[in-house]
């Protein structure tokens, strides 16, 4: 009996961490329903978004890392050496860090704001907030075709502002501006063309409304931990 339940419990162990990697990456859990941002982002563009194009970034990394060392690496990590890693795993792990933070920096509730360590800060670097949105703003509507605009802490401490193409970040060997985004916007066309079709500075508006200050707030205390 004991040797059973032993064979059986050490049959589980193995089978989880198959499981775990060959799984390594997941989908998060939202915070709050697909339909709770309408009408700044609608429920089919969230639904399309998250459960086709961030699945497919999730499913992707774990297909081109599940039998080579890099499973054994976090995905900060991984994104420090994309550039060397071939287009696959830069793309996808880019997919995926880019869009856990987008998820997580959003939010129904109304009027939240930013604290007052990270209002100080974007004073000193901007003058205002509303400066700040403007940067943000020009960055997404200037990148060509597909990408993000980013809010980061650059390694000295400053707020700086900057933008990546398609699924590249500022963590990344291939960055020209490097730094940790506490804040990041995607320009991608399928996260807005189905409410806003070609207009992307009228999606880059409305987004504001349901930035979860927050959030960044917290992402920008972690940022100063790590810099």
């Amino acid at each position: 009996m004991k040797k059973t339940l032993l064979f059986s419990f050490l049959f589980l162990v193995v089978l989880n961490n198959n499981q775990l990697f060959s799984q390594l990456y997941s989908l998060p859990d939202l915070k709050y329903d697909m339909s709770s941002l309408e009408p700044h982002i609608d429920r089919l563009t969230m639904e399309i978004h998250y459960g086709k194009h961030h699945s497919a970034y999730c499913n992707n990394l774990n297909n081109a890392i599940k039998d080579t060392e890099l499973i054994h690496l976090t995905l900060e990590q991984i994104l420090s050496s994309a550039g060397e890693l071939g287009s696959t795993i830069r793309n996808n792990a880019g997919g995926h860090y880019n869009h856990n933070l987008f998820w997580d920096i959003l939010t129904p509730q109304k009027d939240t704001k930013p604290s007052n360590e990270l209002l100080a800060a974007v004073v000193r670097d901007f003058g205002t907030l509303e400066n700040l949105i403007k940067e943000v703003n020009s960055a997404g509507s200037k990148r060509f075709g597909s990408g993000w605009s980013w809010l980061i802490v650059a390694n000295d401490g400053s707020l700086k502002v900057t933008s990546t193409p398609n699924q590249d970040n500022p963590l990344m060997d291939v960055a020209e501006v490097k730094g940790i985004p506490i804040l990041g916007i995607d320009v991608w066309e399928h996260a807005y063309y189905l409410n806003y079709q070609n207009k992307r500075g009228d999606y880059l508006n409305e987004i504001w409304k349901i930035i979860d200050w927050e959030k960044v707030s917290v992402n920008y205390q972690e940022a100063l931990k790590n810099k």
